[in-house]
């Protein structure tokens, strides 16, 4: 899959495309269906699939502040070449951007470099200054354009499948009801650092502390049943490992700095310092507790450990 970063990023021989329009972040079940029709669309058309996308998040430029990412950028694009795109333009979102009228963003993006046959978007999709575009919009343009326009329904579960959604769910602790609305486990990335090493020199659970990319969306407090995965392409056993996660402030110990800890189960062998890692959450066996003693909380840590191996074992 191609990556083009810009307009200015797109062959200058590049022909006619599908394209399919969103900030895509989380590529969740309802982003999936776009991607799906958009690649229906190509199949007939004989024509490749290309995905728009921002960066920063719009939210970022135009209320001054963004939601919690639950993709990466580069993760993001991996997910959209999963599902069918063979290349996605990436787009700096900015007050210049966002300035344009609907009609000049399809001008400029949509027809004069990507040269859309046809154009997938969500039925709520807006576009152009104040969001003056949707679907009707970019419907009447594309017939002065030469484009078809598609408004896929939005996915439901008795509510609408919504980034919002997940990152409320998330923030509940819910990985699994996240998961089925992502339609695969939540994944957090970063690098793995120096951390107190309570985990190896005094619990006996030596753990990954994950320095995570920044402004990551981390679920609730606690503990849970997972994977710890490298992110380089590896093979074998040593592409990751069931693991026990734990995230919050370390209470017993009087904690602050929020973190994701990440123990491999039966593994006190790796050196994993200074690699990127991803860990992805399966199920949530508790909420974060204080524990009276250094003795009550290995206790637990045991109890949690069994209850991470046999959720896993179970698939």
């Amino acid at each position: 899959m191609r990556r083009w970063d810009g307009l200015e990023g797109v062959p200058s021989g590049w022909g006619r495309s599908v394209v399919a329009v969103g900030v895509f972040d989380g590529v969740h079940r309802g982003h999936q269906a776009i991607l799906e029709t958009a690649v229906g669309h190509g199949r007939e058309l004989g024509l490749p699939v290309v995905v728009v996308t921002f960066d920063p998040h719009p939210e970022a430029v135009l209320r001054g502040t963004a939601p919690p990412v639950l993709t990466p950028m580069e993760r993001r694009l991996a997910l959209l070449g999963e599902h069918g795109a063979e290349a996605v333009c990436v787009l700096s979102f900015s007050k210049d951007l966002s300035s344009l009228t609907p009609e000049e963003f399809v001008r400029r993006v949509l027809v004069d470099r990507l040269h859309a046959s046809a154009v997938v978007v969500g039925e709520d999709f807006r576009f152009g200054h104040r969001a003056a575009g949707d679907v009707a919009t970019l419907t009447a343009l594309g017939t002065e354009y030469g484009f078809t326009a598609d408004g896929v329904a939005l996915v439901a579960d008795g509510d609408t499948i919504t980034s919002t959604r997940v990152r409320g769910l998330l923030a509940e602790g819910s990985v699994a009801g996240a998961a089925e609305l992502l339609g695969r486990p939540h994944r957090v990335e970063g690098e793995v650092v120096h951390g107190a090493a309570r985990g190896r020199e005094l619990l006996g659970f030596p753990t990954a502390n994950m320095d995570l990319l920044p402004d990551t969306a981390v679920p609730g407090d606690g503990v849970y049943a997972g994977w710890l995965n490298r992110t380089v392409p590896v093979t074998g056993e040593d592409a990751g490992w069931p693991a026990a996660i734990s995230v919050g402030t370390n209470p017993t110990f009087d904690g602050a700095e929020r973190t994701v800890e990440a123990y491999a189960l039966d593994r006190d062998d790796l050196d994993l310092y200074g690699l990127r890692m991803s860990v992805d959450f399966t199920v949530r066996i508790r909420g974060q507790e204080r524990f009276e003693s250094i003795d009550e909380l290995i206790v637990a840590m045991h109890r949690d450990v069994d209850r991470c191996r046999e959720v896993l074992s179970a698939g």
